[in-house]
């Protein structure tokens, strides 16, 4: 089963950037998106009926805003929208898609980058999304993660880690918050297979900055252990070229 999640910071804009012709080419079985910054109503999924896929939307009470959207091939047993916080459900930043013998989180964490307020917003958001994790894996084992995290790990995963120390999503509590995830029982998946420097899942638009590579891995995979031995492969996928972030896919054996 192959699994991409996605952040395309507005849907219709990656749909004209030729975001349907590098779907049909992929073909993932389960397609997790964030920012998708739309209803379901503004967009045209009838090219996505057509290549078998079935939406599953929570958007964000403010329009044109956040909001996450899985596209399955496989019919899911159940699927939850958000994770019992109105402030956090409020802005559509979780979709619990569970299948028969594993569930997915399709996540999008908010940003502290706007200023002292929204990284305040990030910090609770944090302490209870752990909180959250925590229920879900007393309940249930086989939990697979992925999403837009907004927080790069270590300093092999952001171009600058020096000038970045004091940047919302490269600061110490945040990169903290990420030991404690993998400490706690997660993995993250890329790292499993790729150990090499500059791979990158997100560019500023400034400076021409995709163009030299100066970006962040801030986009994940991230298992439970007990799903881990079932794991093939993960990788970023640079070439996609339909936002500021770029694709990772995850392969996982059935």
């Amino acid at each position: 089963m192959k699994i991409i999640t996605y952040n395309v910071n507005g849907i219709r804009s990656a749909i004209k950037k030729d975001f349907l012709g590098w779907l049909a080419k992929e073909q993932p079985d389960i397609l997790c998106l964030q920012e998708v910054k739309a209803s379901p109503n503004q967009v045209d999924l009838a090219p996505f009926a057509d290549m078998g896929y079935s939406p599953y939307w929570h958007e964000a009470e403010k329009k044109g805003y956040s909001g996450v959207a899985v596209f399955s091939k496989i019919a899911p047993v159940a699927v939850t929208y958000g994770m019992g916080h109105p402030k956090y459900d409020a802005e559509g930043r979780v979709i619990k898609f569970d299948l028969p013998d594993f569930s997915i989180l399709n996540v999008y964490m908010p940003s502290g980058t706007t200023g002292e307020v929204r990284q305040q917003f990030k910090y609770e958001w944090l302490d209870d999304f752990k909180g959250y994790l925590q229920d879900l894996k007393q309940r249930q084992s086989g939990l697979l993660i992925g999403g837009d995290f907004n927080i790069a790990h270590r300093p092999i995963d952001i171009h600058n880690p020096v000038s970045n120390k004091k940047s919302s999503g490269f600061l110490p509590e945040e990169r903290a918050w990420m030991d404690c995830l993998f400490n706690d029982g997660f993995v993250d998946l890329f790292r499993q297979f790729h150990n090499e420097p500059h791979r990158y899942t997100w560019w500023s638009t400034r400076a021409n900055s995709r163009a030299k590579n100066l970006g962040w891995r801030i986009d994940y995979w991230v298992a439970d252990t007990a799903l881990r031995p079932r794991i093939a492969d993960c990788d970023i996928l640079q070439e996609a070229m339909h936002s500021d972030h770029c694709p990772v896919s995850v392969k996982i054996n059935l």
